[in-house]
């Protein structure tokens, strides 16, 4: 078995996202399936209820995937984004947006350490969409214990792979879209017990979609408890 890579998640490679703007594939690395991926963030964040009025935080954007749809939707100012490299969040709001002036760049912001800093109290719905599969479990757990200080917030999505049971969490997991996940490096899963336990020490509770997903995802939806 090779050994786990010394970067928690490919993403934080030296160069890793310079290098992709410069050639042009700001959509690329957020994970293909351009189209497909970002309409359904889109309507599982419309059946969760979102609405013009609400406020949502988009959590590893990326080139705006989702916020190219997003933002026309929701009212100005009403959409915010972070993801661990503002750069990535520039490209897309230069090259993604139909109307770029309907969002203010300083609503894209860079964190690495899922803190939200600078993201207004006013936050009502927000999305993790294909970010937890690249990180650590810890990621997960620190941005759900983080996203309690938004005192508006409804409710949270976000997508895992996950492993049947502890014996086989510990080996490679093929999921049913192909993809192989593994429990000490990328693309991680983890066990359904594992995620309800950290959930619920947030403060959360969870509910999980039956919906399936590119790449064999899970998606979850968090409730303040």
């Amino acid at each position: 078995m090779p050994s786990p890579s010394r970067y928690a998640s490919p993403y934080e490679a030296p160069g890793f996202y310079d290098e992709a703007i410069a050639a042009g594939r700001h959509r690329a690395i957020v994970g293909g399936r351009w189209d497909e991926t970002g309409r359904l963030q889109m309507e599982a964040l419309l059946a969760a209820g979102l609405r013009p009025e609400h406020v949502l935080l988009d959590i590893g954007a990326g080139a705006l995937r989702l916020g190219c749809r997003a933002v026309p939707y929701l009212a100005p100012g009403h959409y915010w984004a972070t993801d661990a490299s503002r750069e990535i969040l520039l490209a897309g709001h230069r090259t993604e947006l139909a109307d770029p002036a309907r969002l203010d760049p300083r609503q894209l912001i860079g964190d690495a350490r899922f803190e939200f800093p600078r993201v207004p109290d006013k936050i009502t719905h927000a999305i993790a969409f294909a970010v937890f599969p690249h990180l650590p479990m810890a990621f997960l757990r620190r941005a759900l214990v983080n996203l309690r200080r938004f005192p508006r917030l409804e409710r949270v999505l976000f997508t895992v792979f996950l492993a049947p049971d502890a014996v086989t969490a510990v080996r490679p997991v093929r999921q049913p879209d192909g993809v192989v996940t593994h429990d000490i490096r990328a693309p991680y899963h983890l066990l359904e017990d594992d995620l309800h336990h950290i959930a619920s020490g947030a403060g959360w509770r969870l509910q999980r979609s039956a919906q399936m997903l590119p790449r064999g995802q899970v998606l979850f939806f968090a409730e303040p408890v």
